[in-house]
């Protein structure tokens, strides 16, 4: 049986599993580190205390720089379209995005469904 004909089988596709598994577990990262990101900016200008931001900015860049690589990878392997991949990249840039975001495009990917 092809994914065509069964569509759940699609997360079964080579390299699908693997690749949404390290997706999923950056996103949570990268959400994670960008809300530390915020609090790091309030004790820098509410503050004055730059410190946080110069630890957690340059990590917080680094990480999404990796975000950006699983996703795009992820991307390739579901066939996603060019805008799916573009929003599924942006929402690691907003707070609180790259969960819901997660979330949709785990339930997209097992349900076979292109972004």
């Amino acid at each position: 049986m092809t994914d065509e004909e069964n569509p759940a089988q699609a997360v079964g596709a080579k390299g699908t599993r693997g690749a949404l598994a390290r997706y999923r577990v950056m996103a949570y990262v990268v959400g994670v580190g960008l809300l530390c990101l915020v609090v790091a900016m309030v004790v820098k200008y509410g503050y004055d205390d730059a410190t946080p931001v110069a630890i957690v900015g340059p990590t917080h860049g680094f990480l999404y720089a990796v975000y950006l690589l699983f996703a795009f990878d992820l991307a390739l392997k579901a066939r996603w379209s060019v805008k799916g991949t573009l929003l599924v990249l942006v929402a690691g840039m907003i707070p609180f995005v790259s969960f819901f975001v997660e979330r949709r495009v785990t339930r997209q990917v097992r349900a076979g469904r292109k972004l």
